[in-house]
């Protein structure tokens, strides 16, 4: 996997040692709290760093998970209850209240990247839920940001369902419902002035469900069907890139199809388990349609209507939650048991991580790990590959760092993986350096660590 280019990339990795980050974007992962079984968030926090995870998102500021995910290199969403949205919405200093207690105290260890502001807020029943207060409160947190400069780092935003839209097929003809039409129009407006994300929790199971006769079973599931047309000619093989691009659809009606709106799917998953009628809740087409989510997440497709557009995916969910509302289904969108066992077997083992990159499930053991005042620097397991490459060379040329462990006879060439053969190199270089943080950016590919990398034989140096 090494290769060395000599000392003509010195002026390159300078640049990139100073630069801003661009990394590849991984999974992410919805962690619901509703259930009186569940594991710690520190144990939680500690498994998802070995595995493909790289963003979780919950539904409110819980100061115990914030604090159990600090310095593990996972960025999380936190959250406005619906009930506080009114609140926030009423003064900017409510707002600042709101940050201060909630969300400052944690960073910049705990890494949160956004604030949802509400769950599914315009199409929540309930008669003090006021559309105008949403995009009051997106407004009032969002110049807190601005205002103590964390705008750039902490985006604000508002999950949907698709109960926003008028109708999502055709795809193309979609339109968002013609009473939500102002509110839609400002929350699309203030997302593209502030280059946050629209997020859309889009879940073909239950489009399935309440539609068996008409919507084939694999189309559901993401298989890849001989596909459904659209009347201006894209084809659908899977109903999920079907939901997107009627979201897409609807934001360009609105007018803003010449301004750069990203959309994020915030949720999507299946359930496990149902009521009787449910008969599609099944652990084999939960695990296919988690599985082939994962993939489509990892894979950096677009849709047939922007097929150059990655689309992040938040699974949901972590956990089935024994005490949510509502049908059995509800309760059972969990990849994982609350004891920690695995519903059905999903993948989330990534190439590389800080252990042995073997797969985990909670409770099990996370081999080669100790814990305690070292800290070390490795490779993120979704950088860049090329921009890893370059961080690899310069380190073993330029950087100084003697490379010969994660040569073939090297204690450290097994795993042979770009991202593992980094980690080391990286690592040397940060030690030598002081460990100071910038010896540990790489252009936003390096991560800092309490775990020692070390595995079997192939020993990380330490200050």
């Amino acid at each position: 996997m090494v290769h060395i280019h000599g000392f003509t990339l010195l002026p390159f990795l300078f640049f990139l040692l100073r630069s801003p980050s661009h990394t590849v974007s991984g999974v992410g992962i919805n962690y619901g709290t509703i259930g009186n079984n569940l594991p710690s968030p520190k144990k939680v926090a500690q498994l998802l760093q070995s595995t493909l995870i790289d963003k979780v998102k919950i539904y409110d500021t819980n100061p115990e998970i914030l604090a159990a995910f600090s310095n593990t290199g996972i960025d999380l969403i936190v959250a406005v209850e619906n009930y506080h949205v009114a609140n926030i919405s009423a003064a900017a200093s409510a707002a600042d209240e709101w940050l201060a207690s909630r969300v400052l105290p944690f960073i910049p260890a705990t890494s949160v990247i956004a604030i949802a502001v509400g769950n599914e807020y315009l199409t929540t029943d309930g008669d003090d839920l006021d559309p105008k207060a949403l995009v009051q409160a997106m407004q009032n947190l969002h110049g807190v940001l601005l205002a103590r400069g964390l705008d750039r780092k902490i985006k604000v935003t508002t999950p949907h369902s698709m109960a926003v839209l008028a109708s999502s097929f055709p795809p193309s003809s979609s339109t968002f419902a013609a009473t939500l039409m102002p509110t839609m129009t400002a929350i699309v407006g203030f997302l593209a002035d502030t280059a946050a994300p629209f997020m859309v929790n889009a879940y073909p199971y239950f489009a399935y469900r309440d539609n068996p006769r008409t919507i084939g079973l694999e189309y559901a599931l993401l298989g890849n069907t001989t596909g459904v047309r659209d009347p201006k000619g894209y084809i659908y093989s899977n109903m999920l890139d079907a939901q997107i691009d009627a979201v897409r659809s609807a934001i360009n009606a609105l007018g803003f199809g010449n301004r750069s709106v990203e959309i994020i799917v915030s949720e999507s998953g299946w359930p496990s388990k149902g009521d009787a009628g449910e008969v599609a809740a099944t652990p084999d087409n939960a695990k296919t349609y988690n599985t082939r989510l994962i993939e489509r997440g990892q894979s950096g497709r677009g849709t047939p209507m922007r097929p150059k557009d990655r689309v992040q995916i938040f699974v949901f969910a972590l956990f089935n939650e024994n005490k949510k509302q509502g049908g059995a289904s509800e309760r059972n969108f969990g990849i994982f048991n609350a004891d920690g066992s695995k519903v059905y077997d999903v993948d989330l083992s990534c190439q590389f991580c800080s252990n042995t990159g073997e797969k985990l499930g909670f409770g099990e053991r996370v081999s080669g790990v100790a814990r305690g005042p070292s800290v070390w620097c490795v490779a993120k397991p979704h950088g860049d590959e090329k921009v890893v490459q370059a961080v690899l060379d310069f380190c073993c040329g330029p950087g100084g760092v003697d490379c010969r462990e994660v040569y073939e006879s090297g204690d450290c060439f097994e795993p042979n993986k770009i991202h593992a053969h980094a980690s080391y190199a990286m690592n040397a270089y940060y030690q030598m350096h002081g460990r100071n943080y910038w010896n540990c950016d790489f252009k936003g590919t390096g991560l800092v660590t309490f775990s020692d990398p070390s595995y079997g034989t192939c020993r990380y140096s330490q200050q």
